[in-house]
């Protein structure tokens, strides 16, 4: 790991030093190189000393990252200084700073407590979570779009092999107790009437819409964001959290027919619907336009709790391993973020799991037989009357045995897709 880490490291000098562009880095470009960065660690320097004193403390480092919307507690600041004080006493001075820094490619203090964001990769197939912000040279490189689309696939991957307790946990939720369906129960049911492949039924168009989601969300993000803050000022978690949820919203909002889409097909009989377009064309001779959008308002209250929870959570989990496990370093390293980020989107997908459901079922009630067909406050009604509070969680089983191989193959196939997109490494 050290050693990846190391060559990453030389990889990024290079591309950076390297102003031709001629495959070499030639002494006159390594000495621009070390004179450019010099400058913006300089910046960087001074943007952290805010008394001018020269020196770093921990309460600069405190008050610096709240500013970027990250809380850390005075002991948690002096264990950022230990790893870069050569002298022992607590403070960080200008000479100090360039040595840590002179070789690692950080051009400001953003970058370097930006290891702390959310991967924009991991897809456990839930759209619900904030996107992360992109620096401006990532913008400007055509980095994001490469991010993007690793993140695309790397979904892709995750959700089609994930696709059979997706589609359980979807006819749990639809049909509710009175079917008595278990979890191998559910798997012998959905193959004894369809086959093996049924178990992958509605995963096409699950597969399809991460593209437009994805699009429309980091655009939306983007946007909300220049409205929620001044020119120049920094993102704090608030905005962050504010604007992701009204990028969910209007990312929700545009795709929200395929959502429907995907759950008349994860429900329906073999033979059916022939496909997407059969479907489609169904629905809307059969019940109009408006059963497109069976379920909105449950799946828009949801992403509030659930974005809300996922980034507390997240925050909660961050700092407690700062607290009680980091000794030498801050990085809390992969296996730390991906364990962090994949608890507090479950406690987040537990929060939001009964308008998860009701969505759900009002998506697909014109299927069942005998179903009433009613609206979000009447099928709340009747499920608690029927089926108690637990009815409200029904399908959360397979929901949550989803969630690590998901994340776990997410990661694998966005780690290997960067590389073959060129995606420069941190």
């Amino acid at each position: 790991m050290l050693s990846q880490e190391r060559t990453n490291l030389k990889m990024k000098i290079f591309t950076t030093g390297d102003i031709n562009k001629d495959g070499k880095l030639d002494f006159e470009e390594f000495m621009k190189y070390l004179k450019d960065h010099e400058k913006k660690m300089k910046l960087a320097f001074k943007s952290l000393d805010k008394n001018n004193d020269g020196k770093i403390e921990a309460s600069e480092i405190v008050q610096s990252l709240q500013i970027l919307g990250l809380t850390i507690s005075e002991k948690q600041a002096e264990l950022i200084l230990q790893s870069i004080d050569a002298d022992g006493t607590m403070t960080v001075d200008w000479n100090e700073w360039r040595d840590y820094f002179l070789f690692n490619p950080v051009t400001d203090i953003e970058e370097i407590i930006r290891f702390w964001k959310h991967s924009t990769g991991i897809d456990i197939g839930d759209s619900l979570t904030v996107p992360d912000e992109f620096t401006e040279d990532e913008k400007k490189s055509g980095q994001w779009w490469r991010q993007l689309s690793a993140g695309g696939i790397a979904g892709a991957v995750s959700r089609t092999s994930t696709a059979p307790l997706d589609r359980l946990k979807v006819m749990m939720q639809v049909h509710g107790s009175k079917s008595n369906m278990n979890i191998i129960g559910g798997f012998r049911q959905m193959v004894k009437e369809g086959g093996i492949r049924s178990l992958w039924r509605g995963n096409g168009t699950n597969v399809i819409k991460i593209a437009p989601e994805t699009a429309v969300k980091f655009w939306a993000y983007e946007q909300y964001k220049k409205l929620l803050t001044e020119e120049g000022q920094k993102v704090g978690t608030f905005e962050r959290f504010i604007s992701g949820s009204m990028a969910g919203a209007t990312a929700q909002t545009f795709i929200y027919p395929m959502e429907v889409l995907k759950t008349r097909l994860a429900v329906g009989k073999t033979g059916q619907y022939s496909g997407i377009f059969d479907c489609a064309k169904k629905i809307l001779k059969r019940e109009g336009l408006g059963a497109f959008y069976k379920g909105y308002i449950p799946n828009l209250l949801g992403i509030i709790p659930y974005a809300g929870i996922d980034l507390a959570v997240y925050e909660l989990l961050k700092s407690h391993w700062l607290e009680n496990f980091a000794k030498d370093t801050v990085n809390p390293g992969v296996v730390v973020l991906l364990g962090c980020g994949a608890l507090s989107s479950t406690c987040g997908q537990l929060a939001s799991y009964p308008l998860a459901l009701v969505r759900t079922r009002m998506q697909a009630q014109a299927m069942v037989e005998g179903a009433p067909q009613l609206n979000m406050v009447g099928l709340f009604r009747r499920i608690l009357a029927k089926e108690g509070l637990t009815g409200l969680y029904r399908g959360i089983t397979p929901n949550f045995m989803k969630v690590l191989p998901a994340v776990g193959i997410s990661y694998v196939v966005y780690e290997n897709m960067k590389q073959t997109l060129g995606v420069a490494q941190k």
